[in-house]
């Protein structure tokens, strides 16, 4: 049985978030959740969240499911929309921040 959870526009680059996605690709529940804990970076605590919710998810679909065996079966994050703002240079002129938003899906299973 599968279960997913996804997190959308959050305010953070894709590519550092798939820096702390990496690290727990193919960990069990438990297992990822502790490694999350000890992650110094934001990406950590927003990943964490996300993952909880598909744990949260798994358990309201069956109840009688048993948390250690659940694992990462797949963790993607994509590029979300880009802010764009414009910030004040000299002589008149304006250069571009782009504020970048990624989205995450993970994707737990039971099943080997």
């Amino acid at each position: 049985m599968e279960s997913s959870a996804k997190s959308s526009i959050n305010r953070i680059s894709a590519s550092k978030l798939r820096l702390v996605a990496n690290e727990i690709k193919g960990y069990s529940l438990p297992e990822a959740i502790d490694v999350l804990k000890q992650l110094p970076q934001k990406g950590a605590r927003i990943v964490l969240k996300t993952l909880n919710s598909a744990g949260a998810n798994a358990k309201y679909s069956n109840p009688d499911i048993i948390e250690e065996s659940l694992f990462i079966k797949k963790i993607a994050v994509d590029q979300g929309p880009v802010l764009k703002r414009f910030h004040a240079r000299a002589r008149g002129r304006a250069s571009r921040i782009k504020k970048r938003t990624s989205s995450i899906t993970i994707i737990l299973s039971d099943e080997n």
